[in-house]
């Protein structure tokens, strides 16, 4: 068993041990995912990008509870959903490459759409 599938395990054990699966419908886990997310970025709400590296450190096992409770709910909701969630995320990477060539977007955080295709220049 995978270390990943145990964890899958202890989520379905936890839920299933408190009759909790009846309120986990997609849409409120995806809810909760949202909710959990907006929670861990109030840790770094008004900082600059340089204070928010010190809040990182200093409230390190707060932000790793929000992200903690933002994995359990994405897992599950992958499981609840039979989505193999690391063959998802391969497959995301995949098109990413596609849309973000490294050559063409290399230090720059646009958005793919922003890139014009000009095949004079490659």
């Amino acid at each position: 068993m995978s270390k990943i599938e145990k964890v899958l395990q202890q989520i379905r054990t936890f839920r299933d041990e408190r009759d909790w699966k009846q309120f986990h419908n997609p849409k409120d886990m995806a809810t909760a995912i949202s909710i959990e997310a907006s929670e861990l970025q109030e840790l770094f709400l008004w900082k600059t990008p340089a204070e928010s590296t010190q809040v990182a450190e200093a409230k390190r096992e707060e932000v790793q509870d929000e992200m903690a409770d933002i994995a359990v709910y994405l897992f599950e909701l992958a499981d609840n959903l039979n989505v193999n969630l690391l063959e998802a995320m391969e497959k995301k990477i995949a098109k990413n490459a596609l849309k973000y060539p490294a050559h063409k977007v290399r230090g720059s955080s646009k958005k793919y759409s922003e890139y014009v295709e000009n095949k004079e220049s490659e």
